[in-house]
């Protein structure tokens, strides 16, 4: 990939506190800043917290304390919707409940964030003819395996699943991506090229927090990387600096 241009910061958090399922303690005073044009890799082994953390950065999971600033608005504890019209795409971690409707058609599933406007809406009407022609366009596009826009997103295999979620959010004007275990339980090819969408994303500018339990992932996609151990950032370096021990 080629050097990065670090540009202003996009999302800033501060100090922010999360609980987890059992109201212990998940995300412990954790702070940092992603800015536009890199990555910020989260490296740590499951279960430290990152999960709470992704949650509560994309309104799924409220914030007992802290702050999170996107574009220097304060979005704390906002709803899920206002947090993606500020320009902030989710690839989640669990693709199946939380980034797509299985029985719904690849069609409908490319739109779930942006059915109620236009052109896919007028007033409460959904456009049809419109929704089918961009779901075509974008099938081509991010090279998504499917029989059409009207089969069900459950019957594809687990990589187009991701193709369908990363062509949904990366089709949009955004400024932050936050990207969790992307290429989880994927072939390399899907791997290689959910990758590569990546990196163009930074590289036109967008601020990427990349969240992973791989360390060759983190190590070959980030600028700088965050380690997250018990609820806490212990060390921040950048990847150039940075060796899998």
């Amino acid at each position: 990939k080629k050097p990065h241009q670090v540009g202003e910061a996009v999302l800033e958090v501060k100090d922010l506190l999360v609980e987890g399922q059992r109201q212990q303690v998940a995300v412990d005073n954790v702070s940092f800043t992603v800015h536009a044009g890199e990555v910020l890799g989260i490296a740590g082994v499951q279960g430290n917290g990152q999960t709470e953390l992704v949650e509560a950065l994309t309104g799924l999971r409220s914030v007992q304390s802290g702050q999170v600033l996107i574009d220097g608005q304060d979005l704390t504890n906002s709803t899920p919707r206002k947090i993606t019209e500020q320009g902030v795409a989710h690839v989640p971690e669990d693709r199946q409940r939380d980034g797509l409707v299985l029985p719904f058609p690849v069609a409908d599933n490319l739109m779930l964030n942006t059915y109620y406007l236009p052109p896919f809406a007028r007033g409460p009407v959904l456009q049809e003819t419109v929704i089918t022609q961009s779901a075509e366009s974008l099938i081509k596009q991010f090279d998504i395996r499917t029989p059409g826009p009207k089969t069900a997103a459950g019957s594809l295999s687990g990589g187009n699943q991701q193709k369908v979620i990363v062509a949904r959010e990366f089709s949009r004007p955004i400024k932050l991506l936050i990207a969790s275990q992307p290429t989880r339980g994927l072939d390399v090819g899907s791997i290689e090229y959910i990758h590569g969408r990546l990196i163009q994303k930074r590289d036109e500018g967008c601020a990427v927090l990349l969240v992973s339990t791989e360390l060759d992932e983190i190590l070959g996609l980030s600028d700088r990387i965050a380690v997250m151990y018990r609820g806490k950032i212990v060390e921040t370096l950048l990847a150039k600096d940075a060796t899998k021990e």
